[in-house]
């Protein structure tokens, strides 16, 4: 019997170390979460929490101490997943025209093209990427919503290479160059409105959503969500030992027969 029980032992343990891992898929889905900072001389922070069952992803998000106004109405903050390149923020150098400013194309072989727009609501698809009345406005928002992933997003959200970017700088802190310039996105627009203020890598993560929160902008209140994740893992553990002991004493009447 005690060979039998140190037989299994290594295969609960690897089992239950699976269960273990962040951002493991469990019944729940996985979870993914940015810590976003600031760029572009832009003075504020965030986070962001991806909770995903499938292809379905319920995002929660907070920022604060951007650019709060725009042609005297609240400065609007397009925000995107970016895929398919390294997975990182851009440093000082992608700023190749020296202007002071990484403009959104500058950044881009650092995190890649729009997978995903964070539109508060309708269409979350690349092409809504520069369409300012469905993005979050003001200086800081918390931002709740559900919204279906394509294969593309989820293929670089799971490879490590996603990357959240809001828009949106505040154009007297940048340079006098900097402030005459049309936007590479919409020229119609200013540099300043679509340039990256934040930015964050998506990483694997054991929680389901962001603590605390307070109105939402996209459908939903992120207060009371529960850390699902944890939940299964709880389950996942029970009934991993409760099969242990099962097959441990069907191993012991082998033994006594």
């Amino acid at each position: 019997m005690r060979k039998s029980l140190l037989v299994l032992a290594p295969s609960v343990a690897i089992g239950i170390a699976a269960l273990a891992l962040p951002g493991t898929a469990t019944a729940a889905g996985s979870s993914y979460q940015a810590q976003l900072n600031a760029l572009n001389h832009a003075t504020g922070s965030g986070s962001l929490m991806i909770s995903l069952n499938g292809s379905q992803a319920t995002i929660t998000e907070h920022f604060e101490g951007l650019a709060a106004t725009f042609g005297g109405k609240p400065y609007p903050h397009v925000q995107h997943i970016h895929i398919g390149a390294k997975g990182q923020c851009p440093t000082t150098s992608a700023d190749s025209n020296k202007d002071g400013v990484i403009s959104t194309t500058e950044g881009g072989p650092s995190y890649g093209a729009i997978g995903t727009t964070l539109s508060t609501s309708g269409d979350t698809s690349p092409a809504a990427g520069t369409t300012l009345t469905v993005a979050p406005a003001g200086a800081s928002t918390d931002y709740n919503r559900t919204i279906t992933l394509d294969a593309k997003t989820l293929a670089s959200l799971k490879a490590g290479t996603a990357v959240v970017v809001v828009h949106g700088l505040d154009p007297a802190t940048l340079s006098k160059t900097a402030q005459g310039e049309k936007s590479d996105l919409v020229p119609s627009l200013p540099l300043a409105a679509t340039s990256p203020a934040l930015c964050g890598t998506l990483v694997a993560s054991q929680m389901g959503s962001i603590p605390g929160g307070s109105a939402d902008t996209g459908g939903g209140s992120s207060a009371g969500l529960q850390h699902e994740g944890l939940l299964e893992l709880g389950a996942g553990l029970m009934l991993a030992g409760a099969a242990a002991a099962g097959l441990g004493l069907r191993r012991r009447a082998s033994v006594i027969d």
